[in-house]
């Protein structure tokens, strides 16, 4: 495809990109403090929180976000997946119909990880701010949390493998469309851009201001000053 025949093609907008990027951090992260362990699982805390918000943000501008970034541009279809794999086709802007699967996996289990991690505890100083309200609440998800750490690891290197084999065999920079938010189209292509204007940045700046004080709000849930037989 030559340069003088296409044009750059907005698809991630910028807090698309941000809560992206801001997630493989706090994935990250959650994941080097949960092995350090000692005072590093406040830490652990913080980022599982941090994940919590970026993915409460996702849901939300999952339905208002740039065109792209919409749910209901990449809702999971078998027959459009088919059809994908059949005819193979070399653009497809946006999560491809087979990419949407692999996106909605994640979203539901890295949600589950987030939200399980509010009602774990290690039964020694480090617990979530949800974990006193039963203790064998806590116990159940403490254990799935646990568990769910297997399920994260193979969906990130499935991941991984599928950009990686996308850049080797189509020649697909995906990586780099997610940080420049643009990819190259045929300049004749009736293809709609996302919106990325001040007024959307403005309201995702608002809706993730109110998600940071819901957060911030639940860890003032949690019992102080009783250690763990606060939680018992």
């Amino acid at each position: 495809m030559h340069a003088s025949s296409t044009r750059p093609l907005l698809i991630w907008d910028l807090p698309t990109r941000l809560f992206h990027w801001l997630l493989v951090i706090s994935i990250v992260g959650c994941f080097v403090t949960i092995k350090a362990g000692g005072l590093w699982m406040d830490w652990h805390v913080r980022f599982g929180l941090l994940a919590l918000g970026l993915l409460a943000f996702r849901l939300i501008w999952g339905l208002v976000g740039g065109y792209y970034s919409r749910f209901s541009h990449f809702l999971p279809n078998p027959s459009r997946s088919l059809r994908y794999l059949r005819d193979k086709p070399n653009l497809y802007p946006g999560h491809n119909p087979v990419g949407a699967w692999s996106v909605w996996i994640m979203l539901i289990v890295f949600g589950f990880q987030a939200v399980s991690g509010l009602f774990a505890n290690d039964d020694i100083f480090t617990a979530g701010p949800l974990a006193y309200l039963s203790s064998d609440w806590s116990k159940t998800l403490t254990g799935l949390h646990k568990a769910n750490e297997g399920i994260m690891l193979a969906i990130i290197g499935l991941h991984v493998l599928a950009i990686f084999l996308y850049r080797v065999l189509r020649g697909q920079k995906l990586t780099s469309v997610m940080v420049k938010g643009t990819m190259p189209v045929p300049a004749q292509a009736p293809l709609p851009a996302s919106t990325d204007t001040w007024k959307t940045r403005l309201l995702a700046l608002i809706i993730a201001a109110l998600i940071a004080a819901g957060v911030y709000w639940l860890t003032g849930l949690a019992p102080t000053g009783g250690g763990m037989d606060d939680f018992m």
